[in-house]
């Protein structure tokens, strides 16, 4: 340690108390901390080059598909149409695992008194999480173009369908970014009535 660390531990220490022994598994806990840091950022790499290689290969796909005339994109409207979809699917992927990986730590902290519950609730919440995707992309999913895209004889993108496929993304974010934050302030109500009924029960 150094010397300024020496004068914080002796003020600290109350009087004639003898220094602490050093911890005999902090050398195993830092090569554990170690190792874990560099699991994560092999898995952060991991998941970078995969959503590159995904937009690449979405990218490359819709360039050979697009027909062109005169050097111009003529992109029909099932492939943007596809693209949507595929990119609600894409998000429904990322933002699960990265909701469940900094929601993890405020359940254990609500659910202090019973961590099974909280396990619990965190899986329910996925289940819900993934349902509420699965039924917004169904209902507005569109399997023929529709007269307000204004693209009948030509079955080509217009700015109305693009504008279309826009407030679909928009959509699901806000309505988990709402159900989200009602879970964040309701979570804290459910857990400690989880903990004044198992005290009653208890009792």
């Amino acid at each position: 340690m150094s010397d300024i660390e020496h004068l914080i531990e002796e003020a600290l220490r109350p009087v004639g108390a003898t220094p602490p022994p050093p911890s005999r598994d902090l050398f195993a806990r830092v090569l554990d901390s170690v190792a874990d840091d560099r699991a994560r950022r092999r898995r952060t790499r991991r998941v970078t080059a995969l959503w590159v290689a995904a937009v690449a290969a979405v990218t490359l796909l819709v360039i050979i598909l697009t027909p062109q005339s005169n050097g111009e994109l003529l992109m029909p409207w099932w492939i943007l149409e596809l693209g949507t979809n595929l990119v609600l699917v894409g998000i429904a992927l990322w933002l699960g695992p990265f909701i469940k990986r900094f929601g993890r730590a405020y359940a254990a902290d609500v659910f202090h008194d019973n961590p099974l519950t909280g396990k619990s609730y965190i899986v329910l919440t996925d289940i819900v999480y993934y349902l509420i995707f699965t039924a917004y992309i169904c209902f507005t999913v569109n399997f023929a173009p529709t007269s307000d895209w204004q693209n009948v004889g030509t079955d080509l993108v217009t700015p109305q369908q693009l504008q279309r496929e826009v407030v679909r993304i928009g959509g699901i974010l806000l309505i988990i970014g709402v159900l989200h934050g009602l879970n964040i302030v309701l979570m804290p109500v459910l857990g400690r009535l989880f903990s004044l009924n198992r005290r009653v029960d208890r009792t």
